[in-house]
Parts: C-alpha cells; structure tokens; sequence
C-alpha cells in the first residue's frame, strides 16, 4: 500500500482564492460603440451554442456588455449572425 500524504497547512486562504479582475478590453482601449457588422469580432463573444458570454467570462463592464448584447442582437436580425446552430447550418462559427 502506498504512503497516505498528509496535506499542509493552508497558510494565506486569501491569496488562495484571489484572482485578478480582468480588465474591460473596451475600457482599455477607449471604445465608444460596437459594430454588429463585424461578425467576425462578435463570434469571439458568443458561444458555440450562440449564447452571448456573460460578463464573468469576457472581463466586460456593465456598459460595455450591454452593448455587446446589443450587436449581437442586431447582428441576428440583419441575418449575418445566428440565431440558433442546427446541423445544417449555413453560419459557421
């Protein structure tokens, strides 16, 4: 039978657990509107299942995550972006 290890003190449980928050990309670079016409930037934000990321997982502000949503909503009407993935869809992402 192998050894059973014993774990260690946890020292910091603070640092343990902190991350870093990730900066807003449109803050950093002084974006004032996004357009939904660029479909090939939208798809970055929006998942396989064509689901907009939420802002946990872009780093986006509140602001700027409205606008996102906001693209991709008119990305989707205008027909240049999905609205639902099938198999035979004509919309790769």
């Amino acid at each position: 039978m192998p050894p059973i290890k014993k774990r260690g003190p946890i020292r910091n449980i603070a640092e343990q657990f902190s991350k870093e928050k990730k900066q807003c990309r449109f803050c950093s670079t002084n974006t004032q509107w996004i357009d939904y016409k660029d479909t090939a930037f939208l798809r970055t934000l929006v998942s396989m299942r064509a689901k907009v990321f939420p802002r946990q997982r872009t780093g986006t502000c509140a602001k700027h995550q409205r606008m996102v949503a906001e693209a991709v909503k008119r990305a989707r009407y205008m027909a240049i972006m999905p609205t639902t993935i099938d198999k035979n869809s004509r919309f790769p992402l």
